[in-house]
């Protein structure tokens, strides 16, 4: 028997492999994707709960539930016809890597083999993993499920010092990463707040109302003012923030648990700003020199903490040269090492 020649053998047709996000909601496809879903031959899906079948159902396109190998969808395309595979959400690995041996052993003419998304994340649709990740923890976690915004106190200081720190060091992987663990204390603490039995609020209403702030904060961006200058934009922020929060005191306001060299800052840069002449307090001892300098340093546009931290560095690299001791420091300390879920 003659064997077919590549020009009359039949047309193998072609493999649509369509993937969604579940950050998406479903029925929301692309243009190509309902294009490919209206025209191809068979639709097929694995997953009988697929979030996406009903609203291919309602737009008239059958779907078979059939989790064919790959040697069968193949044969199911010779002819030319074309098989649009709907994707479930862990990718259907021992299909596509039935196929991706099929076509690397040469002995079978493959269809034509495309991936096609019908959905792509909108930017921040990570964040929603996040939240659903943090709910499974605070339900089934024993450390987690007990944790309250008291207990995590301590944990979102060490966070933003460490924050700082990836910041001031330059290290762009560090930052990722800190930004991200300060980015865990914030719905760790909405997640709590949700079980508060009298004012109960969530990582909506938290996100809500920072939205809302900055909106109405940049009249420049959002309304009808206008600005130019950074000088402006602080303008239209500290008669926004005046209005909206009413005090009778510029030190209103003002977190007095906070260090005392930002503290001092803090409270020059609201006298300066609010365009108040208030001599600095006399006093012997260090607290007022230190006082004085930090309401100098914030006059002269010098962040004191950051200048203190950068002094105390290069202190720490001279006690380590005169010990002998070179490269990076050591691990974290014994007795103060970071708790696993943090």
């Amino acid at each position: 028997m003659n064997a077919t020649s590549p020009d009359t053998a039949p047309d193998p047709g072609r493999i649509v492999l369509l993937t969604t996000s579940h950050r998406v909601a479903p029925g929301l496809l692309s243009w190509p994707a309902w294009q490919a879903l209206r025209t191809a031959d068979r639709v097929l899906c694995a997953d009988g709960a697929h979030p996406q079948l009903p609203y291919l159902r309602e737009a008239g396109i059958r779907v078979d539930e059939a989790a064919p190998t790959a040697q069968e969808l193949v044969d199911d395309c010779a002819g030319g016809r074309t098989a649009v595979v709907v994707a479930t959400g862990e990718g259907d690995p021992a299909l596509t890597d039935g196929l991706a041996r099929l076509a690397g052993s040469g002995r079978v003419r493959m269809p034509d083999l495309e991936l096609l998304p019908a959905s792509y994340d909108l930017p921040g649709a990570r964040l929603l993993d996040l939240v659903q990740v943090m709910d499974r923890i605070r339900t089934e976690c024993p450390w987690s499920s007990r944790q309250t915004h008291e207990g995590l106190a301590k944990y979102g200081i060490e966070e933003a010092y460490e924050l700082v720190e990836a910041i001031e060091a330059g290290d762009r992987e560090e930052l990722r990463e800190e930004l991200g663990d300060v980015l865990l204390q914030v719905v760790f603490h909405a997640r709590i707040a949700e079980e508060h039995p009298q004012t109960p609020f969530s990582v909506d209403d938290v996100a809500g109302g920072i939205v809302a702030k900055l909106v109405h904060r940049h009249p420049h961006v959002f309304g009808d003012e206008t600005a130019t200058t950074p000088e402006e934009v602080k303008e239209h922020w500290l008669r926004t923030k005046a209005v909206e929060k009413r005090r009778t005191s510029v030190t209103e306001g003002v977190p007095l648990g906070q260090p005392g060299l930002a503290l001092a800052t803090k409270l020059a840069s609201r006298v300066r700003t609010a365009g108040l002449s208030v001599p600095l307090p006399s006093g012997e001892g260090i607290g007022y020199e230190l006082l004085a300098m930090a309401a100098r340093a914030e006059a002269e546009g010098v962040d004191p903490e950051a200048a203190l931290r950068a002094a105390a560095r290069a202190y720490r690299d001279a006690i380590r040269q005169a010990e002998g001791v070179s490269g990076a420091e050591g691990g974290e300390d014994a007795e103060g090492g970071e708790d696993p879920e943090v």
